[in-house]
């Protein structure tokens, strides 16, 4: 079973299309594919959604209409929600920003993803981290993370 821990912006292509949904799509279409999000994304998926609407890129009826599919994905196991964002969590991702902020320009909750995926691989839940983000994916790399940007995939596949 390959997992897929799917960060906030790799999660947005899946209800709106941009450069890298196609790629996000067919991962999740693979025999034996897992995606998995954490918490703070669905949280993040509101604000994402907003900004669209806000910039118009997307209309209110589309902001409802993915949030319900993304809800739907949930229910049917598509998609699957991680464990909750445990106080471990929370000292591993100010340990990423010591070492990572300023060299890498990691920020807060980034770094609480890659805390939230780094846990996940290390029990095996996951194989690679997906984000469009690439200082995000550049980290990962650094930290022991797979990471692939959706856009363009085989940047940062090891």
């Amino acid at each position: 079973m390959a997992g897929y821990f799917l960060d906030t912006s790799a999660l947005a292509k899946l209800y709106h299309e941009e450069s890298g949904s196609d790629y996000v799509e067919s991962i999740l279409n693979q025999p034996g594919s897992t995606g998995i999000v954490s918490r703070l994304s669905l949280v993040e998926m509101e604000s994402v959604l907003a900004i669209k609407v806000r910039t118009g890129a997307l209309d209110e009826p589309g902001r409802t209409l993915a949030l319900r599919r993304l809800r739907a994905d949930i229910a049917r196991g598509r998609l699957i929600v991680g464990p909750p964002i445990a106080p471990k969590h929370y000292r591993a991702a100010a340990k990423l920003l010591r070492l990572y902020g300023v060299l890498r320009g990691l920020r807060t909750l980034d770094a609480l993803q890659l805390a939230v995926a780094l846990d996940m691989l290390e029990a095996r839940l996951i194989s690679v981290m997906v984000s469009a983000d690439k200082r995000l994916c550049e980290v990962a790399e650094v930290c022991g993370c797979p990471a692939i940007d959706p856009a363009k995939p085989g940047l940062f596949q090891g």
